[in-house]
């Protein structure tokens, strides 16, 4: 790839030149629907009655109960996996005894579907709210535990000697060198594990809970509101866009000294 610098003009003009293809391949599937008198049910998913439902959604009450909903089981989730996943990816990138006995459990697990644990999940678990947590958990760990001890992993070993020549303790290390140095490839995996979190929780909200936009979604397919569950998946792409957004920023302003004062 071109590693050039692109300039913002560049990008918006590329980018609403994109979006306006894929409008007008939607277009000519919903034109196409409406041809043939057997998919006349899905008329739902045309252009023009998606949108309307979108702007409806826009002023319901319940679709925003439903987004929050959503968004508090992410963060619940994301939250658990990077609280452990963290400091369990500086220990096994630290120590290479430790990544040489864990490297093969981890990939082994990793390889695991998350929805695999759903079934266990429920049997252990005293509620479904909670099942989903383990279930986002579960998907989020692993991208996190291994981007940070990559990113250990690659410190530059005369660095860490030298601090040690200078009397620093390993918590020292840990806190001055390890962890700033590890701080672009803790975000990246956080980044990865975002984005799976919000795959992952469509199909999670199909357990037996009321609320959330996996539950919306499954509503408006019983109900056979097709322009709403479209509306709905477009309303799922936009705020797992602003999400991962989110996160890119602060991967490309990443800087721990700021954050945690150091230096």
């Amino acid at each position: 790839m071109n590693q050039k610098k692109i300039s913002f003009q560049q990008k918006l003009t590329f980018g609403t030149f994109g979006c306006l293809i894929f409008l007008v391949i939607w277009v000519l599937l919903g034109h196409l629907l409406l041809k043939y008198p057997d998919y006349s049910q899905f008329y739902g998913f045309h252009p023009l009655a998606t949108i309307k439902a979108f702007y409806h959604l826009l002023y319901s009450d319940h679709f925003w109960h439903g987004v929050s909903a959503s968004l508090r089981r992410v963060l619940i989730g994301l939250s658990v996996a990077f609280i452990l996943g963290v400091p369990v990816g500086i220990l096994i990138g630290y120590y290479d005894r430790i990544w040489m006995m864990t490297n093969v459990p981890i990939q082994f697990l990793r390889m695991i579907s998350p929805l695999s644990w759903m079934p266990i999940a429920i049997l252990i678990l005293p509620s479904f709210e909670k099942a989903i947590y383990f279930l986002i958990t579960m998907a989020c760990i692993w991208p996190i535990i291994l981007s940070t001890a990559q990113g250990v992993n690659r410190i530059n070993p005369q660095i860490l000697a030298m601090a040690r020549n200078q009397g620093a303790k390993d918590t020292q290390l840990v806190f001055k060198v390890v962890l700033p140095t590890a701080v672009p490839s803790i975000i990246v995996g956080l980044r990865m594990a975002l984005g799976i979190s919000w795959i992952i929780l469509v199909p999670a909200e199909f357990l037996g809970i009321s609320s959330g936009l996996g539950y919306s979604i499954n509503d408006a397919r019983d109900t056979l509101e097709y322009d709403r569950l479209l509306a709905l998946v477009i309303a799922i792409g936009f705020i797992g866009l602003f999400l991962d957004s989110s996160v890119r920023f602060l991967e490309k302003h990443s800087d721990l000294r700021y954050i945690l004062r150091i230096g």
